[in-house]
């Protein structure tokens, strides 16, 4: 690529939005310093269930490796996607080729599902440059860009992870956030923040939190990206969502709540957080109060 390209490729990054280009990936992918990860989560429902790291094998970004949501989450707890401790994901990261003051770039093979939660969890312990690969696996190819298929291995790398407690809330204090009518953004579906569809899993029942806005991720999704700045601070606005006050986002298991959280960054916000249990816990207790819309 000549350097006219390169530096107008370049010129277009803009360091405040999480998003990049297939374009300026692809001025990268000789970089050792820039690591490249299919963040590919299975979707919901879908039977029998899509196996992405199968999918990953046959076609992914030249380089990229397979980052498992699952298999890095906490295990000890029954609830899905956990964040693991900073422990055991510094030693994940670091087995993986992943290290300190990396340029990393997530993306998933279709739409916008999974890749925010990779994102979310490498800038919630201490990653610096953690970008979305705009469009995913679907735009790079469209572009005309190489993919590879067999599985790929790194030199392992130091990863200090550092948990940025601001970033992730537990139970307790989303209790104080109800309790104290702060903004709570949930990413479920609209039937079932209103109680009108059941959840996916087994002996929850569905509704939503005292105060919460339903903001269903699919909203903040339009052709398989993220909706640009503009449409999302509009799509805000008209949830009445105060961008310059605390917010928390949430969902079923905390995947899709990254999706919210993404949107809000891009969209200017600049104090939100993260349920981690999501709904998977709060429901599950005797004493929580689920609202249902009539």
């Amino acid at each position: 690529m000549d350097s006219g390209l390169s530096s107008a490729i370049h010129s277009k990054f803009n360091p405040m939005n999480p998003l990049v280009s297939p374009e300026w990936l692809a001025t990268r992918l000789q970089d050792p310093d820039t690591i490249i990860l299919d963040a590919t989560l299975p979707p919901v429902g879908v039977t029998p269930p899509i196996d992405t790291r199968a999918r990953y094998l046959d076609k992914h970004i030249p380089g990229a490796i397979f980052f498992d949501i699952e298999e890095l989450s906490d295990h000890s707890t029954p609830l899905p996607h956990m964040l693991p401790t900073p422990e055991d994901f510094s030693r994940s990261m670091s087995s993986l080729g992943v290290g300190d003051k990396m340029t990393i770039v997530a993306y998933e093979q279709e739409g916008v599902f999974s890749a925010p939660r990779a994102w979310w969890t490498l800038r919630t312990f201490g990653a610096q440059h953690v970008h979305i690969l705009d469009g995913g696996l679907r735009a790079w190819t469209k572009a005309g860009l190489p993919t590879e298929s067999s599985p790929v291995h790194r030199a392992p790398a130091t990863f200090h992870a550092t948990l940025n407690r601001e970033a992730v809330k537990n139970l307790s204090q989303l209790q104080d956030k109800i309790k104290n009518h702060q903004q709570i953004l949930d990413a479920r579906s609209a039937a079932r923040f209103n109680g009108t569809a059941p959840e996916p899993r087994p002996g929850l029942s569905s509704g939503h939190m005292p105060g919460a806005t339903s903001v269903p991720f699919t909203e903040v999704v339009e052709d398989g990206r993220i909706k640009p700045a503009e449409k999302l601070r509009d799509l805000f606005l008209a949830k009445e969502v105060d961008l310059q006050q605390p917010i928390t986002t949430t969902c079923g298991s905390g995947v899709t709540a990254a999706v919210i959280a993404l949107g809000l960054e891009i969209a200017g916000a600049k104090n939100v957080s993260l349920y981690d249990g999501s709904w998977a816990e709060y429901a599950q207790l005797p004493e929580s109060v689920i609202e249902k819309s009539s």
